[in-house]
């Protein structure tokens, strides 16, 4: 039994926020922006525009793209699926309904369970784990979508020069087929390994503290601003970069694969410096890294999944690639997964 990858989809606003755009509103510049994170621009959501609109879109791209490969209608394809998984710092709703239930209904995916997971930027890694476990055990279901969301224009600070210019919004899914494709040998496919993690104690480097239950909004309470990405930039540096090589080293040494047998590493799109210290010090080639960053920024959750609706659309994916996933993000979180394309 095997859990493919069978489609991917993605979805970002129009509206296209370039670093020069954003240095005629705060104290900043394209070239300071791009040493230090590699970044060129973002899109930004309009304020018509919520999480779930984008998934939404995502969802409908892979429904699509689904149906033209197998010859069923969108309408079919939406109706097989069993489960919907959708990671999302950023949901429409303070906890109900989920980002998954309102995709549901409004893709029509009327026999699916729907739910979302909270693993911050690593919340793609967790869903792919989490769907395959789902298909397993579940024999009358045999498809599951798996999003990454974002309106992180939301929580972000316009006015902190040091957060505001990484974050951006977007889209991405894939939808996972359980299928009675090999997963070892000549002709596997799909899902082979999946590390998961989290270091809690790092709690502090990366928070939204304002909304939950810890610190709520009051009765009379004047709200100065609202709830807000805070991040401690050199303590998430150093986890990341550690997160990502220790995750890479686990997952070659699982599968007792070399760099070698891997197509393409699609890291969580957080900022160029961060993979270009991991590659160094896996001794990596820097190619071997697929990054979009310029164009899109941090999109969080949607970040991995929209890398590979690029890769898939530009057709550098081919069947029986080894295509390697990692990413990192607050809780502290991290994990990876290996893909047989």
């Amino acid at each position: 039994m095997a859990f493919e990858i069978r489609a991917t989809g993605s979805a970002v606003p129009p509206n296209k926020v370039t670093n020069d755009d954003l240095a005629e509103r705060i104290d900043t510049s394209d070239a300071w922006i791009r040493e230090h994170t590699g970044i060129g621009a973002r899109h930004i959501a309009d304020e018509n525009t919520a999480t779930s609109d984008l998934a939404l879109e995502a969802a409908r791209n892979a429904v699509a793209a689904l149906a033209k490969k197998t010859g069923e209608s969108a309408e079919a394809v939406a109706a097989s699926i069993g489960f919907i998984i959708t990671s999302s710092v950023t949901p429409d709703y303070n906890g109900f309904p989920s980002v998954s239930c309102l995709v549901q209904d409004a893709l029509g995916a009327k026999n699916a369970a729907a739910m979302d997971v909270c693993a911050a930027c690593s919340g793609f890694i967790y869903g792919l784990e989490v769907a395959a476990g789902l298909l397993s055990r579940n024999a009358g279901q045999k498809r599951a979508l798996i999003i990454g969301a974002e309106t992180l224009s939301r929580l972000t600070d316009w006015e902190d020069r040091s957060t505001c210019v990484l974050f951006g919004d977007g889209a991405g899914c894939v939808i996972m087929e359980k299928t009675d494709a090999p997963v070892s040998g000549d002709g596997a496919r799909g899902l082979l390994r999946s590390v998961l993690g989290a270091e809690g104690s790092g709690k502090e480097a990366l928070i939204n503290r304002r909304g939950g239950s810890r610190e709520p909004y009051k009765k009379g309470a004047v709200v100065e601003r609202p709830p807000s990405i805070e991040m401690d930039g050199r303590a998430v540096y150093n986890f990341a970069v550690r997160a990502i090589t220790g995750t890479i080293e686990k997952l070659l040494a699982a599968e007792h694969f070399t760099i070698d047998d891997i197509a393409v590493i699609v890291p969580h799109q957080a900022n160029a410096r961060i993979v270009q210290a991991a590659s160094k010090r896996l001794h990596i080639p820097e190619s071997k890294f697929f990054l979009n960053i310029e164009e899109y920024a941090n999109t969080s959750a949607a970040s991995i999944p929209i890398a590979l609706d690029e890769l898939e659309r530009k057709g550098c994916l081919s069947p029986g690639n080894a295509v390697l996933m990692v990413g990192f993000g607050g809780g502290l979180t991290y994990g990876g997964n290996i893909v047989i394309w």
